[in-house]
């Protein structure tokens, strides 16, 4: 049975703490073919300021701080982020922040890419409301936000078509679909705000 309550940050900790990958981010096949596509779907674009939610442990940050000049990761466990600023110790332009989004978010201005990657279905119908309206102002005109979820069974508060489709009708009509796919344990999503 579904929880109505967002997992807690103490979660990703306790995951953290216990195995320095849980979810296979560094060896799964699974993990690298979804990244691949992830790159892939961005295309030959480069992103000026980019905002990563749920960076883990910087597996897929690694890969994306080629595609912009700045890059802000956040996440909720400490433990995750020492690993991932390791990891990315060598690449300019990549920051990490402890941040429990949506309930908090960066105070600089605006992202010209927001990457979702496993986050969305962590939250409850309630902070899929809020994750809209904060994605809504930290995303650019013109900026692209991509979203990438498991769309088999979950335990979590959502599944992840249910939590994409509930940030797309709260986001109706302010951003473009780009791209739609679906493979077999796995959607991606890209859409484009609207230009000015």
């Amino acid at each position: 049975m579904r929880s109505l309550d967002s997992l807690p940050p103490a979660y990703f900790e306790e995951m953290f703490a216990g195995t320095p990958d849980p979810w296979g981010f560094e060896t799964s096949p699974y993990e690298q073919a979804k990244y691949d596509h992830t790159l892939a779907a961005l295309g030959s674009r480069h992103y000026p300021n980019a905002l990563e939610i749920g960076c883990a442990n910087g597996v897929l940050t690694q890969r994306l701080a080629g595609h912009c000049d700045a890059l802000l990761a956040l996440d909720v466990s400490e433990t995750a982020l020492a690993r991932a600023t390791s990891r990315c110790a060598t690449l300019g332009g990549v920051r990490f922040v402890r941040m429990n989004f949506p309930i908090e978010v960066p105070a600089q201005g605006e992202f010209d890419l927001i990457v979702l990657s496993e986050v969305a279905y962590y939250w409850n119908n309630a902070d899929l409301a809020l994750a809209a309206s904060r994605l809504l102002a930290l995303l650019a005109p013109g900026g692209d936000l991509i979203l990438v979820h498991w769309t088999g069974e979950t335990d979590y508060p959502q599944s992840g078509d249910s939590a994409v489709e509930a940030l797309q009708g709260a986001m109706a009509g302010e951003l473009e679909r780009v791209r739609h796919e679906r493979e077999v344990k796995y959607r991606l999503d890209l859409w484009r705000r609207w230009p000015e």
